[in-house]
C-alpha cells in the first residue's frame, strides 16, 4: 500500500460552526466540499493521515515533523474553547520518515517543536473527517523556507515511508490560496490575489503539478498565499503517479481564496516525474528574471554576483542612467530567496559619490554582512530576487497621523537609537505596526517616550 488519494483543502476557522456563529453559510460551496472530502477518506479507510500544515513549527531550513504519541487542540483562540479534539501521532510513520529524510539529507524531522498543539489548520480538515471516519493515526508536517524542490522531494520521502511499511496513507495538503481578494478583506486587496487564485486552480484542478515550479516568488508573495508549499509537497508525494484531478470548489468572498480539489491515483506514469524539472525550470525563470530588471536591480546584481563568485569588487560598468551617476541619495538593497528575506543593508542618506556607487556598496553588505544570515553563497545567486529602494528627503514629522505605510517609510529615533522601516513592506499593514517594528529594531521600549519620528519616500526598483 501507498498514497490512496489526496486532498487540497483550505482551513477557515469560521467553517466550523461553533466558531462561524452562522458566518459559515457564506461557504457553503466550501462545507459541500469539504463533506465530500470527508465521506471520501472514509470511503479510502486509511490507517495514516499525513496533514502538511503552514501553521505548526516552521523553521528557514527544517520541516519539522510533530514527535510524540499523541496532540490535541481546540479552537479557543477563536472564540470557541469548547470545540476540541485529540488525535494520535503515527509514530512508526514519523520514526521511518526522519530515518529517510536523514539517509537522503533533506533537513526534516522532530527536533524543536515550539507548540505541542495541534493548530488549526490541522484541526479544521480534520473536525470534517472525524464526523465520518476515525480509525487513523495522524502525521503532521509544517513548511519550510526551503526551496519548492525541497518541499516536493519531501513528499516523495512520505509516498516512500507509505510504501516501505505498507501502510494505506491518505495525503491532507492544508492552505489557504491569496487572502488579497477584496478591499474589505481582512489584508487588503493586491491585484496579484485574483491572478494567484485564477492560475494555481487551473494547475491544480488539472494535476499539471510541473507547473507548481512556475510560480514566481514575487506573486505569491504579493497575493499573500499560504498553501502552495504545501500543495507542492502533496504534488511530491504523486510523483510518478497518474492522476484523476477534480476541482470540488473554489470560492472567496471573505477575500481569502477558499479551494478544495480531490486527487485520486491511477498507476504509474513515468512522465510525471516533475521533480527532476526543477533545475531547468528554475534556470529559465532566471532568465527571464534577469530581461525585467532596470539598470538599478542590474547593478545590484551584478554587484554581488561577482563578489561572490570571484571575490571581486566590480568595476562602475559603463552606460549606466546619468542620474545613476550624477544624484546622491541614500539606497537600500533587499534580497529575497524563495519568498523570505536573504538580507537587507541600507544607508538613510548618501555615503558615496553617486547613486551607483550608493547601490554597489550596500548590495555587497546586503550579500554578506546582514547580522541576521551567513553569507550568500555561490549555490544561491540563481535564486535570488531583488530590489533597490532609493530613498527621498527626509522630513520630521510630528504625528503618526501623517505617516501611510504604503506610501512612506519610518525612522523612529530616541537619542542614540534609531530604527528604519520601509514602506509597502509585505505583512505590515498599519502604521502602529509599522512604527513598533521600527521600534523594535532601535531597541527603544514600547513604554519609552519622547521618541522622534521621520518620514521619507521611496522610489523602489524591481
Amino acid at each position: 500500500m501507498s498514497i490512496v488519494g489526496t486532498f487540497m483543502v483550505p482551513h477557515p476557522p469560521l467553517i466550523v460552526p461553533s466558531v462561524g456563529r452562522g458566518e459559515e453559510q457564506g461557504i457553503s460551496a466550501t462545507i459541500a466540499a469539504y463533506q465530500e472530502v470527508a465521506r471520501r477518506v472514509a470511503q479510502l479507510a486509511p490507517e495514516t493521515i499525513v496533514v502538511t500544515s503552514p501553521h505548526t513549527t516552521l523553521y528557514l531550513d527544517y520541516f519539522h515533523v510533530s514527535p510524540g504519541a499523541a496532540a490535541g487542540g481546540n479552537f479557543a483562540q477563536f472564540g470557541a474553547p469548547q470545540e476540541k479534539m485529540t488525535c494520535a501521532y503515527d509514530q512508526e510513520f514519523t520514526g521511518t520518515l526522519e530515518t529517510l529524510a536523514d539517509q537522503t539529507k533533506l533537513p526534516a524531522g522532530t527536533r524543536g517543536e515550539r507548540d505541542p498543539q495541534l493548530d488549526h489548520a490541522t484541526m479544521v480538515p480534520l473536525y470534517f473527517v472525524n464526523q465520518c471516519y476515525k480509525n487513523y493515526k495522524l502525521v503532521r508536517i509544517g513548511l519550510s523556507g526551503l526551496s519548492l524542490q525541497k518541499h516536493y522531494q519531501l513528499g516523495q520521502l512520505i509516498a516512500a515511508t507509505a510504501a516501505k511499511l505498507n501502510r494505506r496513507v491518505v495525503f491532507i495538503a492544508s492552505g489557504d490560496l491569496s487572502h488579497k481578494l477584496k478591499r474589505s478583506g481582512p489584508y487588503g486587496f493586491d491585484p496579484a490575489g485574483p491572478k494567484y487564485d485564477k492560475r494555481i486552480m487551473a494547475v491544480m484542478g488539472s494535476g499539471a503539478f510541473e507547473q507548481l515550479f512556475t510560480f514566481d516568488d514575487t506573486l505569491c508573495e504579493e497575493a499573500a498565499e499560504c498553501g502552495h508549499r504545501s500543495f507542492t509537497i502533496m504534488a511530491g508525494a504523486l510523483d510518478g503517479l497518474a492522476v484523476k484531478a477534480e476541482q470540488l470548489s473554489y470560492e472567496g468572498p471573505f477575500g481569502v481564496g477558499y479551494g478544495v480539489c480531490a486527487f485520486t491515483p491511477l498507476g504509474v506514469d513515468e512522465n510525471r516525474h516533475f521533480g527532476s524539472h526543477y533545475d531547468r525550470i528554475r534556470a529559465q525563470m532566471y532568465q527571464e528574471r534577469l530581461a525585467k530588471e532596470d539598470p538599478y536591480v542590474k547593478l545590484a546584481r551584478a554587484t554581488i554576483e561577482s563578489f561572490i563568485k570571484d571575490g571581486r569588487r566590480l568595476k562602475l560598468p559603463a552606460n549606466l542612467p546619468p542620474e545613476m551617476l550624477s544624484g546622491k541619495a541614500g539606497a537600500f538593497v533587499s534580497l529575497k530567496e524563495h519568498g523570505q528575506l536573504r538580507g537587507c543593508i541600507g544607508t538613510i542618506g548618501p555615503m558615496q559619490d553617486n547613486i551607483a556607487r550608493e547601490i554597489m556598496h550596500n548590495a555587497i553588505s546586503a550579500a554578506t554582512e546582514d547580522p541576521r544570515f551567513t553569507p550568500v553563497q555561490p549555490g544561491e545567486l540563481s535564486e535570488l530576487v531583488y530590489s533597490v529602494d532609493i530613498l527621498g528627503p527626509l522630513e520630521p514629522i510630528e504625528a503618526p497621523s501623517q505617516l501611510d505605510v504604503k506610501r512612506y517609510g519610518v525612522i523612529v529615533t530616541k537619542g542614540s537609537r534609531q530604527g528604519l522601516l520601509l514602506p509597502n513592506l509585505e505583512g505590515v499593514n498599519s502604521v502602529e505596526k509599522q512604527i513598533s517594528i521600527a521600534r523594535q529594531k532601535a531597541g527603544i521600549y514600547p513604554e519609552e517616550t519622547g521618541v522622534r519620528l521621520t518620514r521619507f519616500e521611496v522610489v523602489r526598483h524591481f
